[in-house]
């Protein structure tokens, strides 16, 4: 394999974007040295879901938080994640809150 051929091999990925009731997979044959943000604007998801917005939506690979300029290898999955709507400690804080609530409320 010559160094230029090396140096420009594709590489298989998957794009991924999860709706509460759906999950949108964008599979993409792409350049090895390509960066997440590349991989990602050149998969279309952006012109398909306007509402990321890769400044404020965390992306991942395999479950794990990646930075928008680090490449990725072959056979990866690229997350988009969408914002959290509400602390998932808050939650819990208010449903412990309200066990706790009834509870006494049944002792009573």
């Amino acid at each position: 394999m010559t160094e230029q051929t090396s140096a420009n091999s594709l590489i298989h990925v998957e794009v991924v974007y999860a709706l509460p009731n759906e999950q949108k997979v964008f599979e993409l044959a792409v350049s090895e040295d390509l960066t997440v943000q590349e991989i990602i604007e050149q998969s279309g998801v952006l012109a398909n879901y306007p509402e990321i917005d890769l400044a404020k939506n965390k992306v991942g690979v395999f479950s794990r938080n990646v930075k928008l300029d680090s490449t990725v290898r072959d056979k990866d999955r690229i997350e988009i994640y969408r914002p959290l709507l509400a602390d998932p400690k808050e939650i819990r804080r208010k449903r412990a809150e309200q066990a706790k609530a009834e509870l006494a409320k049944k002792k009573a």
